[in-house]
């Protein structure tokens, strides 16, 4: 849907009063071609009344245009009088025809052709379009909520917490692969967690570094409370000082930790190289 030809420079404020039928000029082009190519293929035929082949032509799409039941639309834009939107889409001879959706160049030819010939270019241009622009009736749709989705998200809505994570739970036990049911479950389990956690856990922690449970309390209060930071070097240097099965505990539960985040973070990209100085 990409072109190269700008069509930006020819945007004016939107007209009040829009004309009705197909001509178009400098001052209505972004309403009647621009915005209107979001919804359907827009046409614009560039034409001079000098030019009886061109008037031709004219008359050809607006013939066809009254037989598309709104699959594209008409834009006739005298050359003379426009000579801006002539030199933005390039014309070099008249009459041309170039389609425009989603507000960029598509596709154009030049010179009177027979109606054969144009309505086997109008399905073409049709078809390159089907589906893709973004404000037609048949453009891409959002998916449909999984309902499954939909029921862990009112159980946590509700307060229900353990209802949450069963739902999410059961979806992964009939899909084991799902990402989006992994990431939900550990945002839960992680939800859940915090909301047992004392208020001076963090003092707690400090004031026995051995305590890996308290550790892990803190991390979690600390994250809870945005400073992801402090709770991955926290565990960081816990991990510094333990060995054996506390040290894979700890390790274990601060990898949990980085999953809670996009694993492009520039702060989980810094701590995971720590983790690697800490452990080797």
């Amino acid at each position: 849907m990409s072109g190269a030809v700008d069509l930006s420079s020819l945007k004016q404020p939107a007209a009040t009063d829009v004309p009705s039928d197909h001509a178009v000029t400098e001052a209505n082009f972004e309403t009647q071609v621009l915005r209107r190519s979001m919804q359907v293929p827009v046409v614009v035929v560039l034409y001079s009344q000098r030019s009886p082949g061109s008037v031709e032509l004219v008359k050809l799409f607006e013939r066809l245009v009254g037989e598309a039941d709104g699959g594209w639309d008409l834009a006739t834009v005298e050359a003379e009088p426009n000579m801006r939107i002539a030199q933005a889409f390039g014309v070099q001879g008249i009459p041309t025809v170039v389609a425009v959706a989603g507000g960029q160049p598509l596709a154009d030819f030049q010179g009177a052709q027979p109606e054969p010939q144009v309505k086997q270019w109008l399905t073409a241009v049709m078809e390159a379009v089907r589906g893709q622009l973004p404000d037609s009736p048949d453009g891409p749709q959002p998916e449909p909520e999984d309902p499954r989705f939909t029921a862990a998200e009112e159980a946590l809505d509700r307060g229900d917490v353990e209802g949450a994570i069963s739902a999410y739970e059961a979806i992964l036990a009939a899909e084991p692969a799902n990402a989006e049911a992994k990431a939900a479950l550990r945002q839960v389990r992680f939800y859940s967690r915090t909301q047992g956690l004392p208020q001076d856990a963090i003092a707690r922690a400090d004031a026995d570094p051995a305590d890996i449970d308290a550790a892990f309390a803190a991390a979690d209060m600390e994250l809870f409370n945005s400073e992801p930071d402090a709770a991955f070097t926290r565990l960081i240097n816990l991990i510094k000082r333990t060995a054996g099965d506390d040290r894979n505990r700890v390790r274990t539960r601060l990898v949990e930790l980085f999953e809670l985040f996009d694993t492009a973070d520039p702060v989980v990209v810094a701590a995971r190289r720590k983790l690697a100085s800490a452990l080797y």
